[in-house]
């Protein structure tokens, strides 16, 4: 007598996330944790205002991370985008002491940090020289051309840049923003529309996930490595004019080190430093992290601001943990 054997029915697991958004889910979850910690611990830290703040005190340092998100997805790096925020800002400082119509700084400025990165992007795609090393020369350039405009700092005193930088949009419930903001969270609309529309952003995680294999498929991974360090070099003198309208002067030493909190966001916010991996609203939410993390320490009183190191340092070695874990999990 046979037996039949009736099929047996797969069962259904639950939805899951793709493993490519749990970082970002994670540095999602770390933002509200965060934020909620400081709710309940501060009065009126849970308002408003504080995000907005968030936004306000690191909209120059949104519009970099959005730069650095471009390079670090086809695997690469920018060294040079901290130096290149103080050379935006000397040249528009000196340029406007010298009585230079706003718009023809702007365009001056925008256009220095563009070359920059085009030639930066030029010497690793032709010459084949790794972009730490490349970009390390682009950072020692562009600080050195500081000090050639000036040693001492230099106080912007156009009345148009006075009047945007204290201008205000208020928002319902009392809210209020400035220009900056508003500038930051186009170029990320921007950036996310180039990234997931665009030939040129599928292009991008092509390189990351494979650039022979992407060479292989007849995409222009050329075209697409010199163009990710001219976005880069673009939002890196865009950020030095949010950042000279936040300071209102122009310094040689102004953005020391900010490349590396730019590079922290991006990892945090879900990037992988390998590269093909990451999401600019990741790297957006990366920022807020390290923006909540300065504005419990400033909200606690006691604590030295060297703790906000500490503490960035901590979760960027916890994401980078987190990264490769999911990477041996995709890998299996």
């Amino acid at each position: 007598m046979t037996t039949v054997l009736e099929p047996q029915l797969p069962v259904k697991a639950g939805p899951r996330a793709p493993s490519r958004f749990l970082p970002v889910i994670a540095t999602f979850v770390v933002f509200v944790l965060t934020f909620g910690a400081g709710s309940v611990a501060y009065e009126g830290f849970a308002s408003g205002q504080v995000v907005a703040n968030l936004f306000i005190d690191n909209a120059f340092l949104i519009v970099l991370a959005v730069g650095m998100t471009f390079v670090i997805l086809t695997g690469g790096i920018d060294l040079s985008v901290g130096s290149v925020i103080a050379l935006s800002t000397m040249i528009a400082a000196a340029a406007l002491r010298a009585g230079w119509p706003p718009v023809l700084v702007v365009v001056a400025v925008l256009a220095t940090g563009s070359l920059l990165g085009f030639l930066m992007g030029l010497v690793i795609h032709k010459f084949g020289v790794l972009p730490f090393i490349v970009t390390l020369a682009g950072m020692f350039l562009a600080r050195g051309l500081c000090f050639v405009i000036s040693v001492e700092s230099i106080s912007i005193k156009d009345k148009g840049f006075r009047s945007l930088a204290t201008a205000t949009i208020e928002l319902p419930g009392g809210v209020t923003i400035t220009p900056p903001v508003v500038i930051a969270l186009v170029v990320v609309a921007v950036a996310a529309y180039v990234l997931h529309l665009t030939r040129f952003g599928r292009t991008v995680y092509a390189v990351g996930g494979s650039e022979a294999s992407a060479r292989l498929m007849g995409l222009r991974t050329g075209r697409v490595k010199v163009g990710v360090y001219v976005i880069s070099g673009f939002c890196s003198s865009l950020a030095g004019l949010l950042f000279a309208l936040y300071m209102l002067s122009g310094y040689s030493l102004h953005g020391v080190g900010m490349e590396l909190d730019a590079i922290a966001a991006v990892v945090v916010g879900g990037s992988l430093l390998s590269g093909g991996v990451g999401f600019v609203v990741g790297s957006v939410v990366g920022v807020l992290v390290l923006g909540t993390v300065q504005t419990l320490i400033s909200f606690q009183g006691t604590l030295s601001s060297w703790w906000t190191k500490i503490v960035i340092g901590g979760l960027l070695l916890a994401f980078i943990a987190l990264q490769r874990l999911i990477v041996r999990r995709s890998g299996s």
